[in-house]
């Protein structure tokens, strides 16, 4: 019973091993009927390591369209059956490895003859071809294999001579296959020459690279003008990466003579940072993204000073209201200028307003105002685009946090102050828009400024601004009624009492005569009314106790 079951067993296990391990010769179909007969692996082992170092199992990405065939065969060297595995060929394929730094490299013209071969073949995953054994019946003998960064795969194949011609990195690899296989045996067909290139950005861009390399340097400038700026920066990488001089020069001569947007300047200028190329178009591309002399940037200052003055002094308002908004995010953008240079500009400002309002003084007919000079400007109008520049210097200074000089400056206008009261309020009150603007900026805390600077400003301007607000209520210009009422309470409660007390009173008899043609400062003068009398009585009982 025990011979009969053993003897069962053994029969069990040979069929199963006939089943599971049978490593002969494929039988004959379809697939393979070119496949010529190769002697069967020793063992299992060899058979699965071979398999994963020659098989390929990938597919074409989705990439533009190529002009080129694309097999899509299968490959006889797959996986026939569970156990079952064609043989494959031997040869050992040479990788490209990465280069994580490749900082500099020199590039030069090109030396080698121009080819005129047949394009690459693009092969799809395991593509069946004649070449498995030896070169491939258009004469390509190396079968490059793209590997993607996301497991997507490209096989082409190519003409050694061209890829040597025109590459030098490929020229060693190709240089070093031929040796390898003439220290074997030189009697031997010429066979394939696999090489892979691992972790690619983008498998499309370097089969575009590869294809400039068959084409005629026309050709090549048609095509990245097909393809545009963008793609040609990252064929220029690719170029740089393998070394492929006619391509890295006819991208460079391309990108120099067309305009980028800031998207493709940006994405230039990260590849220069990476590669450093020693040709007179780089460094045209160079000039356009850096300033390369050093003495360059101390012109910086002087081009801002010019453009302030000339925006000081355009005519046209559509024009200057655009350079002002301009300029302003010029400077928010580290656009350097000098407070010298600000505060000139602002005395020369100063300079036209005085004798700008010294031709009022002389116009005496109202109507004189409104009529156009030589310069084809009533005086209102120049008025006006002086007071406008000051206002745009002083939000500059304000931003800058250097307006509190201009503060004591314009607090020291004497002259402006007493030819105030002697013009038409028509014009008086564009001198109330400066006043304005440095009131709300001290009660927003924008500006800070000392005790005696606070109340020379105030001493010299609040009586004008009562005077203008009336037309400066008709003619806003910007300016928030309601902030500048509120600023001026506030401003006037940071004074000493005894001050308060007098200016508050101005105020008073003013409002009591003019009413709406006043600012209305009843909130702040009930707070210096509880300060001054209610909060002072207890004080003094308190004391007295």
């Amino acid at each position: 019973m025990d011979y009969l079951s053993s003897r069962r067993d053994r029969k069990l296990v040979s069929r199963r091993r006939t089943w599971c391990c049978s490593f002969t010769t494929p039988p004959a179909s379809p697939e393979n009927s070119s496949f010529s007969h190769t002697k069967s692996p020793r063992n299992k082992t060899e058979t699965l390591s071979s398999l994963s170092k020659h098989t390929t199992l990938a597919s074409v990405p989705n990439s533009p369209k190529s002009p080129f065939p694309i097999v899509s065969r299968i490959d006889p060297r797959r996986i026939l059956s569970p156990g079952r595995v064609s043989p494959i060929d031997s040869d050992p394929a040479v990788t490209i490895e990465p280069e994580p730094e490749l900082r500099s490299a020199s590039f030069r013209a090109p030396t080698a003859p121009s080819f005129r071969s047949s394009p690459p073949e693009i092969l799809g995953s395991g593509s069946s071809s004649s070449s498995v054994e030896g070169v491939n019946k258009n004469g390509f003998d190396v079968r490059l294999t793209l590997r993607g960064k996301r497991g997507s795969c490209m096989v082409l194949e190519v003409d050694s001579g061209v890829l040597s011609a025109n590459s030098e990195v490929f020229a060693d690899l190709v240089g070093d296959y031929k040796k390898g296989l003439s220290l074997k045996n030189s009697s031997e067909a010429p066979k394939m020459c696999r090489m892979e290139v691992p972790a690619v950005e983008n498998l499309g861009v370097f089969r575009d690279t590869i294809e400039l390399m068959f084409e005629d340097d026309d050709d090549v400038t048609k095509k990245l003008i097909k393809i545009g700026v963008y793609r040609s920066i990252d064929i220029l990488e690719v170029s740089a990466g393998i070394m492929f001089n006619k391509g890295v020069l006819s991208c460079l001569k391309y990108l120099e003579a067309v305009p980028w947007t800031e998207e493709e300047e940006e994405k230039l200028r990260s590849l220069f940072t990476r590669f450093k190329f020693d040709d007179a178009t780089a460094r045209d591309i160079l000039a356009r993204l850096y300033l390369q002399d050093s003495t360059d940037s101390q012109f910086l200052p002087n081009i801002a000073r010019q453009l302030v003055w000339s925006i000081s002094t355009c005519e046209d308002a559509n024009a200057r209201t655009e350079l002002k908004s301009l300029m302003k995010g010029l400077l928010c953008n580290h656009l350097d200028i000098s407070k010298e240079d600000l505060y000139a500009v602002c005395r020369s400002c100063l300079a036209s307003l005085v004798s700008l309002f010294e031709e009022t003084s002389d116009a005496i007919p109202p109507r004189s105002f409104l009529v156009k000079t030589d310069s084809s400007k009533t005086l209102i109008e120049r008025i006006s685009r002086q007071v406008d520049n000051i206002n745009w210097l002083l939000e500059i200074m304000l931003d800058g946090q250097v307006a509190d000089d201009f503060v004591n400056i314009w607090a020291d206008q004497q002259q402006l102050v007493g030819m105030h009261e002697n013009a038409s309020p028509m014009i008086r009150y564009e001198l109330s828009r400066v006043s304005a603007v440095l009131i709300i900026a001290m009660a927003t805390r924008k500006l800070q400024c000392r005790l005696e600077v606070r109340s020379g400003l105030l001493q010299a301007w609040f009586r004008p601004m009562l005077l203008d607000f009336g037309w400066l209520q008709r003619c806003r210009k910007g300016l928030d009624m309601k902030a500048m009422e509120e600023a001026m309470g506030q401003t006037l409660l940071t004074l000493p009492l005894k001050q308060q007390h007098v200016l508050f009173m101005v105020w008073f008899r003013y409002f009591s005569s003019h009413g709406t043609e006043c600012p209305n400062l009843s909130k702040a003068f009930q707070i210096w009314w509880r300060r001054s009398f209610l909060r002072g009585s207890e004080t003094y009982a308190i004391e007295s106790r």
